[in-house]
């Protein structure tokens, strides 16, 4: 029997687990606007920043390709631009791109509505609201897993999530890609140490390639610079939760990508170029990560954590899973998953992630997670204009 999810179908051809609407803001200086917008149209989301203006360089592409792609991630059913009019990412160049999925779209800058933040607020609330009501009367209907595309995460890792729920979570990511859909893996910086493993996946020589540059031109930057970034990492918190070199730290970022080939490297916030495995630049930072999966289409996030967090993100939905029995009984309103059974009660990987492919299936068809019912909306983008993250060209 095929396997198959309920889902909203969108109009080239993509389909969204959720079904909401996106008020986006151009620029920091119309955040609260966007948010009032927000605040009064049914099942609609804030997309706020602190930038948008004065950007260039990959710093203005970043920012631009990850509004758009927020707006484009096919858990949006509509989106209304909210702009100044004197920024240079402007509500129109992020509307118009936004257009090229069909979906309804509606962008207009405060500076040319009559009566000001009043009014503009009342002229987004009206557009929003109509998208609102025009999306509830579509239904969910069912979709085989080639449409489905997964982020894959992890924050406040310590040393027992790299055998517990990262290894958990890698089952599912291969699975996806067996099904025929996507999984992507972030958190390039974290790949260090274990670049060999990762291109031993590789499907073809200029992936092998492609990685090892990646990594290499990252820890060359940062020499230039004046700093080891082996001597940075783990964290403090990893460090307090038991980890003890960026290779331990690494093996279980890699862990949650299973064992699939790896397709190719995506910048950040870039849209896989086909299905399967991929692999994305940034650098692990928790919300600029899971805000980059989203641009780049994932419908849906699992996030493995140890010393818990409680991050989620308003287009994508995050699973929280964790292999820390402390932190699953003090943090338990936040883990969807615990994986801590792993080791207190003998139960092997292959459970948890038998457990953790029931809540991802319910999910994906419409049951909220922690992070949802807790309305965790984090959105923060990364900046790469420091020398030692210019691996890529924007």
């Amino acid at each position: 029997m095929m396997e198959e999810f309920l889902g909203f179908e969108r109009p080239k051809g993509e389909v969204g687990i959720r079904n909401k609407i996106a008020i986006i803001s151009s620029v920091v200086c119309v955040n609260k606007v966007a948010q009032q917008i927000a605040n009064k149209v049914e099942n609609s989301v804030a997309i706020t920043h602190p930038l948008g203006c004065g950007q260039f360089g990959p710093d203005f592409s970043y920012t631009l390709r990850t509004l758009v792609g927020l707006g484009k991630n096919p858990n949006i059913y509509g989106t209304v631009v909210v702009g100044l009019g004197c920024e240079n990412i402007t509500s129109k160049l992020i509307g118009k791109q936004i257009k090229r999925t069909k979906k309804p779209i509606e962008y207009f800058d405060v500076q040319d509505v009559e009566g000001g933040t009043k009014a503009a607020i009342e002229k987004g609330t009206k557009l929003g609201s109509k998208m609102a009501e025009n999306a509830k009367e579509l239904k969910r209907e069912p979709f085989d897993y080639s449409y489905l595309v997964l982020g894959l995460e992890c924050g406040g890792s310590d040393s027992i999530s790299g055998i517990t729920a990262n290894p958990a979570v890698g089952i599912i990511s291969d699975r996806i890609v067996e099904l025929g859909g996507t999984s992507i893996l972030p958190e390039f910086t974290e790949w260090v140490g274990t670049e060999h493993l990762l291109m031993e996946r590789a499907k073809n020589e200029k992936v092998r390639e492609k990685i090892k540059e990646t990594i290499n031109t990252f820890l060359d930057n940062t020499m230039k610079i004046g700093i080891d970034f082996r001597g940075i990492q783990p964290t403090p918190g990893n460090i307090t939760g038991g980890l003890t070199t960026i290779e331990e730290k690494s093996l279980g970022t890699i862990a949650k990508a299973g064992k699939a080939p790896i397709e190719g490297i995506i910048d950040y916030s870039e849209k896989p170029k086909g299905k399967g495995l991929w692999l994305m630049v940034e650098p692990g930072l928790d919300v600029e990560s899971m805000t980059g999966l989203a641009a780049a289409g994932a419908q849906i996030i699992i996030m493995t954590t140890g010393r818990g967090s409680p991050c989620g993100n308003p287009v994508t939905p995050v699973i929280k899973i964790c292999g820390n029995p402390k932190t699953c009984d003090w943090m338990a309103s936040n883990i969807d998953i615990d994986a801590s059974k792993i080791i207190t009660a003998d139960q092997k990987v292959e459970d948890v992630a038998e457990n953790l492919w029931y809540k991802f299936k319910r999910t994906l068809d419409g049951e909220q997670t922690h992070a949802e019912i807790l309305g965790f909306e984090d959105i923060a983008i990364w900046r790469c204009s420091a020398a030692p993250f210019q691996v890529f060209n924007a």
